[in-house]
């Protein structure tokens, strides 16, 4: 691979962590915490959540996969209306900046790797930048990124290119100096919408076969990148 790529732009869930291993076990408690025993109730937020109660994972087509929490919390609301839409909002991010992050590869040397080889990283995420600060920070990587992105923070969410060309502007990179690392392919067509280099890997639901069409290359995890880029 060109050493012509000078910045490395990450989702989080899915890319970072282990998504399933990380919101399946979040989902899980959210839904058995706020149903507060009412079977009938979790069996109803699991439907809108799209989340498989007895597997403990969320179906392949699952909007919360790669989407935002707006994209659920409608439907939700409508099943819990003693709750009101900001505290409903508040319950989850609050809920979400503690869920259990499981890391796809050891992080903080493959971050080190990355800055060793004077790249410019950052997070691109469909998850709001609170949590995602708080989830950074809770393994200790936070201050190996130039750049964190949340839905929320002003650039909209992806398959929109907002947060990508966020980064180039917080950076000063062209796009083209730029590979978007991601597991869904909101992250790839955002990628591609920017103008990047796209790097898809298979540690979210999403099989090869769904990222191929959209990427330039398919890894089985964020380890592989070194050997691809021809690192040091």
């Amino acid at each position: 691979m060109s050493t012509a790529i000078k910045g490395l732009l990450f989702d989080k869930d899915g890319t970072l962590f282990d998504f399933n291993a990380t919101w399946g076990v979040w989902c899980a408690g959210f839904i058995r915490d706020i149903s507060e025993g009412d079977i009938t109730l979790a069996r109803s937020l699991s439907e809108v959540m799209e989340f498989d109660l007895d597997r403990g994972a969320f179906q392949e087509s699952a909007k919360f996969i790669a989407g935002t929490v707006d994209d659920i919390l409608e439907p939700l609301q409508a099943f819990l209306p003693a709750w009101g839409r900001d505290d409903l909002l508040q319950h989850i991010f609050e809920s979400a900046s503690t869920a259990p992050q499981v890391p796809v590869v050891a992080l903080a040397p493959l971050l080190q790797r990355f800055r060793g080889n004077s790249l410019t990283i950052g997070v691109a995420t469909n998850d709001n930048e609170m949590p995602a600060h708080a989830h950074l920070r809770s393994v200790e990587i936070l201050e190996y990124f130039d750049f964190v992105s949340g839905c929320d923070s002003g650039y909209g969410a992806k398959p929109e290119p907002g947060m990508l060309l966020g980064f180039c502007e917080a950076t000063g990179l062209e796009p083209h100096e730029v590979a978007m690392v991601g597991d869904s392919t909101h992250d790839l067509h955002a990628g591609r919408a920017a103008g990047m280099v796209n790097i898809g890997v298979l540690t979210g639901p999403a099989r090869a076969e769904d990222l191929e069409p959209f990427a330039d290359v398919v890894l089985q995890d964020i380890g592989a990148i070194p050997n691809w880029m021809g690192l040091n």
